[in-house]
């Protein structure tokens, strides 16, 4: 059994999840613009160089708040 982690759903379309497979660490984000995007970790400070970088402080000027809660969704992993 897989452990699996929403990091955000803002609809059906709209969503990022972290499936935790042994020490593997597999990313999907689903967009209604580019749809299903897979990346694959085998560690967390790799995934969380690659959110660092994916989720950056100017995307969200004015939602500061909606990145704080990604990253830590994130961090919980």
């Amino acid at each position: 059994m897989f452990k699996k982690h929403q990091i955000y759903k803002t609809d059906k379309y709209n969503m990022l999840t972290v499936e935790v497979q042994g020490k593997t660490l597999i990313v999907r984000e689903i967009s209604d613009q580019w749809g299903e995007e897979c990346h694959t970790f085998v560690s967390r400070p790799e995934m969380l160089h690659w959110a660092e970088n994916r989720f950056r402080p100017s995307d969200f000027v004015g939602r500061e708040e909606e990145l704080a809660t990604i990253m830590a969704a994130f961090k919980e992993v």
